[in-house]
């Protein structure tokens, strides 16, 4: 079985792949029972947000991870995948400055598991 860590970082990685901007991992596994960590990102338009839902959705089936939930894929800005100890937030950038989760979880400890940090 793979670890709440192992899906973020296959996860941001995913992202990355697929050119999502200002990726940011937070743990969150002592602030919240919501989710242990939140992946947020930033797409450059609905095409690309659609896109980078997409290929978390595909490298987290891959490990046998299937979402529990999704919002916002048909129309919006935001889009949620909901794996349960795993919550990604996919924004448009207005979306992401508006919500700015970053403010709000910021007790949360920042993960870096980007692949150029490795």
């Amino acid at each position: 079985m793979i670890t709440p860590k192992e899906m973020a970082k296959a996860a941001v990685k995913a992202l990355e792949e697929k050119k999502g901007q200002e990726i940011c991992a937070l743990e969150t596994t002592k602030l919240t029972f919501l989710a242990d960590y939140f992946v947020l990102c930033t797409a450059s338009s609905t095409t690309h947000l659609k896109t980078l839902s997409d290929e978390v959705e595909k490298a987290l089936k891959a490990l046998d991870e299937v979402p529990h939930h999704i919002e916002g894929y048909r129309n919006g800005s935001w889009i949620l995948l909901d794996f349960g100890c795993l919550v990604i937030h996919l924004f448009l950038e207005e979306a992401r400055e508006f919500y700015d989760l970053e403010r709000l979880w910021s007790d949360a400890t920042v993960v870096d598991f980007s692949t150029q940090a490795e």
